[in-house]
């Protein structure tokens, strides 16, 4: 596996593995297939898994997995909540809550969850950076950090107001200008720290099925890829970059991310190849509606609405240019008609604004399940729910 070196000289793998998105069954983490993922990443040369706090069980699950040598293979990485620390003592809570959950007496990369400017304001008012120093020199803590979903002055500001070891960036071809972005980037390296970067797939938008242009200019390259290598490739192409975190829910995902990561040095792609990205880029920019990575931070909606679904039907209908079979999806799948369960379409939406302020993408969420509402409900939709609600048992029953 490519290793690239850290502020401290720790030596990373070019590819990570991203505990957010593990492989599930029946609603909870599919340990048995999670646990054979990550030990095949690591024997073939990943050494660095990222968790947080908020990412359900993975902690626990990373805990129980991480034992019988596995722990002293890897660098660990998981993130103090935030928003959920209202005072001094929070801090060493949740330190300790973490450090139990994971079964281990240190925590190699530990993060700031989410961090922004008025988040870190409050941080410092309170101690918690003398605090994790603390918890530093105390070798509970190896290196400290932060998240970030910003924009890229809160970012700079954030940098230069503390003496950081590390910190996490989203960062694909997509989001070149959004949030800390490649200037945020160079930044970060040009301050000595080493800089992590999840979301190199937009939360799965850039691979799997994606729109039948990208294919076409794709496939203008003498190298044949696939979208997630193309789109992989184009992060570690970056020198600032350490190491990229993947969340790889299929094997084959493992397989082929730990194939790019090997072979992607940076500053390796050529111009040509470069230019496809840019082709690539207007193509989404125009079919997109919805700049969603399906991160799940807006969730759960006191409403019940189901947001990132509502968001992925809604751009499927115009990158794929599927409108009827993606209102169709919609119907019966968030009307809870399929499930038998709750209904989760945008038309539940009450505007509370809890989401809005948890987005991180910035997306005036409400404002955009109204749109949703309207072009993939329609006029009638509570109706079309309850006639289609009476008429698939009947449907069952005969076929």
């Amino acid at each position: 596996m490519q290793m690239r070196k850290t502020k401290n000289g720790d030596e990373i793998s070019a590819l990570g593995f991203g505990a957010m998105r593990l492989p599930t069954k029946t609603g909870r983490i599919d340990k048995e297939r999670a646990r054979e993922q990550i030990y095949y990443a690591i024997d073939n040369g990943v050494n660095f898994i990222d968790t947080a706090y908020i990412y359900g069980s993975s902690e626990s699950f990373l805990g129980e997995i991480l034992q019988g040598g596995y722990r002293e293979k890897v660098k660990l990485s998981t993130k103090l909540p935030a928003l959920f620390v209202k005072k001094y003592e929070d801090v060493e809570k949740y330190l300790e809550i973490q450090l139990k959950k994971l079964q281990t007496d240190y925590i190699d990369y530990y993060l700031i969850h989410g961090i922004s400017k008025s988040t870190f304001e409050n941080l410092k008012e309170m101690g918690a950076l003398e605090f994790l120093e603390d918890a530093k020199a105390k070798g509970k803590i190896r290196n400290i950090g932060f998240s970030f979903h910003d924009n890229v002055n809160s970012f700079k500001e954030i940098i230069d107001t503390y003496d950081w070891d590390a910190c996490l960036i989203q960062y694909n071809y997509l989001d070149e200008y959004n949030q800390a972005g490649t200037e945020g980037l160079k930044y970060a390296h040009s301050k000595g720290l080493s800089v992590f970067v999840m979301e190199p797939l937009k939360g799965g938008l850039l691979a799997g099925k994606v729109p039948e242009e990208t294919l076409q200019i794709w496939d203008k390259s003498e190298v044949k890829r696939s979208p997630a290598d193309w789109a992989l490739r184009w992060v570690l192409n970056h020198p600032e970059v350490v190491c990229v975190l993947s969340g790889m829910g299929e094997e084959e995902h493992i397989k082929e991310n730990i194939k790019v990561a090997n072979e992607t040095l940076p500053n390796t792609l050529t111009e040509d190849e470069l230019k496809l990205y840019e082709e690539v880029k207007e193509v989404y920019e125009d079919l997109m509606k919805v700049d969603c990575t399906g991160c799940g931070y807006c969730l759960p909606c006191p409403s019940g609405v189901d947001i990132p679904r509502c968001f992925e039907f809604y751009n499927h209908k115009y990158m794929f240019k599927e409108g009827f079979q993606s209102s169709m999806l919609y119907l019966f799948q968030l009307g809870g008609i399929m499930s038998g369960g709750d209904e989760t379409h945008a038309g539940l939406c009450t505007d509370c604004g809890k989401c809005r302020e948890a987005c991180t993408q910035k997306l005036n969420i409400p404002v955009l399940l109204d749109n949703v509402s309207k072009e993939m409900g329609g006029r009638g939709f509570k109706y079309k729910v309850k006639i289609a609600k009476a008429i698939v048992p009947v449907a069952r029953r005969i076929l």
